[in-house]
């Protein structure tokens, strides 16, 4: 089983053809789906063959309702308590060349704690991808800390995905540092400006996918530095790209990887159609 832990939101994605007009309408095309890095991931895993089983904080309201229904009708087993609670959102605004912006509300998500955490769920883990937002506040942060060891108990590798430069710089790049250097992870997936917050490989995993949009990825690990271009793709939406890549390169590796982002690109919003 690999799992993921982290946020299960109501993603809202807009494409619009042109430049939204002031007190007018602007046609867009949306898609409204399941959202939260980790969710995501889990989506890709399940849809690349593998057992997927998502770990977070679940708002028994009717968006919560949807989303989960949405995720285990993708053949992904939900984890984690479900409590009275608001669902969180994410506004994906994206342009004509595919790049887009999120406004994120995440609700319950982040009020996930280590003591509701089941050992159980972990028992059958043969790998925990962590959510770099699960580090980014409080007291979720703490329950993604405990976890990465109830993973390790059960001989898990673990990965985690920074996220996100601006939350990291909110947060703290040296307090987010002590986080992830307490996690040790195997596997570290970052963007470049996430990569420079957290002062580069130095210390952290023995892996590291550095994501370079465009240009590809680089993969830094004991035998050096290895380039991989993207796979080919007409670019539709860049939503969810990252998480896609670091689904295929744990259940295949980097190849894998790279189908996968290409095929999430190609298409709105992050998960499979």
């Amino acid at each position: 089983m690999i799992c993921t832990l982290g946020d299960l939101l109501l993603d809202v994605i807009v494409r619009a053809s042109e430049p939204a007009a002031a007190e007018a309408d602007t046609a867009a095309e949306t898609r409204v789906t399941s959202g939260g890095q980790a969710a995501n991931v889990a989506s890709w895993v399940a849809e690349l063959g593998e057992p997927a089983r998502f770990i977070g904080k679940q708002a028994d309201d009717a968006a919560g309702a949807l989303v989960r229904s949405l995720l285990e009708r993708r053949g992904v087993d939900l984890a984690g308590p479900r409590v009275e609670g608001k669902t969180g959102v994410v506004v994906s605004l994206v342009g004509e060349d595919g790049d887009r912006s999120m406004a994120t509300d995440r609700g319950i998500a982040l009020e996930l704690r280590e003591d509701e955490l089941d050992g159980a769920w972990f028992e059958d883990c043969r790998w925990l991808h962590l959510s770099g937002y699960s580090l980014l506040a409080d007291p979720i942060a703490g329950a993604a800390l405990a976890a990465a060891r109830l993973a390790r108990g059960a001989g898990a590798r673990v990965s985690v995905d920074l996220s996100s430069w601006s939350a990291i710089r909110a947060r703290g790049p040296e307090r987010f540092r002590t986080s992830l250097e307490e996690v040790a992870p195997d596997v570290v997936f970052a963007n470049e400006p996430e990569w420079e917050l957290v002062g580069g490989a130095y210390g952290l995993g023995e892996t590291a996918v550095v994501k370079r949009g465009s240009r590809g990825v680089v993969v830094l690990g004991a035998s050096g530095a290895e380039e991989h271009a993207p796979a080919g793709a007409e670019v539709i939406d860049t939503t969810g790209a990252g998480d896609a890549l670091a689904a295929g390169f744990i259940v295949g590796g980097i190849e894998l990887g790279l189908e996968a982002a290409a095929r999430c690109v190609s298409q709105l919003g992050a998960v499979p159609v």
